[in-house]
C-alpha cells in the first residue's frame, strides 16, 4: 500500500518471525508501519502474506525507513543481540534527528543495553531496551512488553505498545519498566524464572514417569487435572499439550523421540551472572541453567551410564504421590518467582531505576510465557506491601507452601532415594530451609576464613568487628 512520506506512525526493521509478527500486530491496531528489512525479498514476502492486514510503508535503505515515519521517529529494531545490533543503531542513528527514538525488542544483555543508552542520549536520542515475551504467537496476538529507556521516550512510545499488547482485566500488559537498562534487566529475569518453571515441570514429568511407570499419555492428562487447580499457567497447558503429541513418522509420543538434551540462548546463565554480581541467591534458577548444561554433556553422559547408583529405596505406595508432586511443583514454581523478584529488587535498587514489583506482577498475567494464574496473588501481595521484604512472607505464598512441605520434603526424599535427579525441587527446598533457619553454619565459615585469613567477624553481642590470634595465644582483637 502507497503511503506518503512520514505517515507511519513507527517502522519495524529486521522482519524474522518476531519482527514480523510486531509488525503485524502494529498494523491490526490501526496504526501505519514501515517495514525494512537488510534484504528486501524478507519485506515483499511479508506484504505479499500479510499486506491486507493494515497500512505498511515498504521501504529498501535506511534514508527510505526513516524518512516514511513521522515525528519523532519511532524505530523498532528486531535483529540478533549483539554486533548486529550495535551496527543497526549506529545506521539509525546517523540520520536521526533529536528526539527521535530507537527501540530494540531483542534479548539484549542489560549492560549493553546501560551503554547504549547513554551513548545515545549524548547525541540527543532516546533508546528504549524493550523485552518481549510471548513468542512469535504473542507477538502477533498480544504479548507482555516491559519497555525500559527515557520516561519521556514512553509518553510518545507508550500507547503504541500499550494497544499490541495482551491485556487482563482490561489492563494492558505493559508499562514503562525503568531508565536506561531496566526493561531488558526485567526481561533477563523473568526468561531466568522462565527457565526454572520449565525445569521443575520436566522434574515433575521425570518423577511420575520413573515412579509411577505411567505413560507420556498418563501424564498428560494429570498435567491437565493440574491446570484446573492454582497450578494453572500457560507452561503447564501447553506441558499437556506436548506429552499427548504423537510422532507422525513412528507412533510413539513424541516426548519420548526427541533428544534429551536442552538448548539455551543465554539468557538463563545471564540471570545466573547478575544475581552472582548482586549476592542473590536464585538457586532454582541457577539448578535449572545446569541442568541444562548437563543435558548438553552428552559425551560425558554416555560414559558415566555404568555409574553405580549405589542401594535404591523400594517405589513408594502410588496412592497420594500425584499429589505430593504437584504440591512440591507449586511450592518450588512459588520459590523460582520469589527468588526472581529479590533479584529485579536488588537490581534496582543497585542502577536506581525504581522497579516496582507490582507492576511487573500486572504485566506477567497476560502474554508472556510465565503467565500464571497466581500472578494476580503476587500483584495482590505487593499491592498490599509494596516493600514486601520476601514473596514467601505473603500471606497467601506462606500458606501454600506450608501446606506443600510435608509432600515437598517427600518427593525429593523419594527422588534421592531412587536416584532420580531432582535438582531444582531439592535446592528450591533447601533455600526455603535456610531463609528459615534460626541460625546457618556460616559462622563457622567466618571462623575458618579469619583463621586462614584474618578476614575477621561479628560477634552476636558485641559491635565492630573482630580477629583471633589463632597462631598466637588465642586471644581477641578487634578488626
Amino acid at each position: 500500500m502507497s503511503i506518503p512520506p512520514g505517515k507511519a506512525q513507527i517502522g519495524v526493521t529486521g522482519l524474522g518471525v518476531m519482527g514480523a509478527n510486531l509488525a503485524r500486530n502494529l498494523a491490526r491496531h490501526g496504526h501505519t508501519v514501515a517495514l525494512h528489512n537488510r534484504s528486501p525479498g524478507r519485506t515483499d514476502a511479508l506484504l505479499q502474506a500479510h499486506g491486507s492486514e493494515g497500512s505498511f510503508v515498504r521501504t529498501e535503505t535506511i534514508r527510505e525507513f526513516l524518512d516514511a515515519l513521522e515525528r519523532p521517529r519511532r524505530a523498532l529494531i528486531m535483529v540478533q543481540a549483539g554486533a548486529a545490533t550495535d551496527a543497526v543503531i549506529e545506521q539509525l542513528a546517523e540520520e536521526m534527528e533529536q528526539g527521535d527514538i530507537i527501540i530494540d525488542g531483542g534479548n539484549s544483555l542489560f549492560t549493553d543495553t546501560v551503554r547504549r543508552e547513554a551513548a545515545l542520549r549524548e547525541r540527543g536520542l532516546h533508546f528504549v531496551g524493550m523485552g518481549v515475551s510471548g513468542g512469535e504467537v504473542g507477538a502477533l496476538e498480544g504479548p507482555s512488553i516491559m519497555p525500559g529507556g527515557p520516561a519521556e521516550s514512553y509518553k510518545s512510545l507508550g500507547p503504541l505498545l500499550e494497544s499490541i499488547s495482551a491485556h487482563v482485566d482490561g489492563v494492558p500488559c505493559c508499562t514503562h519498566i525503568g531508565p536506561d537498562g531496566a526493561g531488558h534487566f526485567v526481561k533477563m529475569v523473568h526468561n531466568g524464572i522462565e527457565y526454572s518453571d520449565m525445569q521443575v515441570i520436566a522434574e515433575a514429568y521425570q518423577l511420575l514417569k520413573d515412579v509411577l511407570d505411567l505413560s507420556a499419555d498418563q501424564i498428560a492428562d494429570i498435567f491437565r487435572e493440574w491446570n484446573t487447580t492454582d497450578l494453572e499457567s500457560y507452561l503447564i497447558e501447553i506441558t499437556a499439550e506436548v506429552l499427548s503429541h504423537k510422532d507422525p513418522r513412528t507412533g510413539k509420543p513424541l516426548v519420548d523421540v526427541i533428544v534429551d538434551e536442552a538448548e539455551q540462548k543465554g539468557t538463563g546463565r545471564w540471570t545466573v551472572q547478575s544475581a552472582l554480581d548482586l549476592g542473590i541467591p536464585v538457586t532454582g534458577i541457577a539448578e535449572a541453567v545446569f541442568a541444562r548444561a548437563l543435558s548438553g554433556s552428552r559425551a560425558q553422559r554416555k560414559a558415566a551410564v555404568r555409574l553405580t547408583s549405589g542401594p535404591l529405596a523400594e517405589k513408594p505406595d502410588t496412592e497420594g504421590f500425584v499429589e505430593d508432586v504437584r504440591q512440591a511443583l507449586f511450592a518450588s514454581k512459588i520459590v523460582a518467582y520469589a527468588q526472581g523478584f529479590d533479584q529485579i529488587k536488588a537490581g534496582s535498587d543497585e542502577h536506581g531505576w525504581g522497579v516496582k514489583p507490582g507492576d511487573l506482577a500486572t504485566i506477567w498475567r497476560g502474554g508472556c510465557i510465565i503467565r500464571a494464574r497466581f500472578l494476580n496473588k503476587i500483584k495482590e501481595a505487593y499491592d498490599t506491601d509494596p516493600d514486601l521484604p520476601n514473596l514467601l512472607l505473603a500471606p497467601y505464598f506462606t500458606d501454600a507452601v506450608e501446606k506443600a512441605l510435608g509432600s515437598w520434603r517427600k518427593v525429593v526424599s523419594t527422588a534421592v532415594g531412587l536416584g532420580i535427579p531432582a535438582p531444582s525441587f531439592s535446592s528450591t527446598l533447601a533455600y526455603y530451609d535456610g531463609l528459615r533457619a534460626k541460625r546457618l553454619p556460616a559462622s563457622l565459615i567466618q571462623g575458618l576464613r579469619d583463621y586462614f585469613g584474618s578476614h575477621t567477624y561479628a560477634r552476636v553481642d558485641d559491635e565492630g568487628k573482630w580477629h583471633t590470634l589463632w597462631s598466637a595465644d588465642g586471644s581477641e582483637v578487634k578488626g
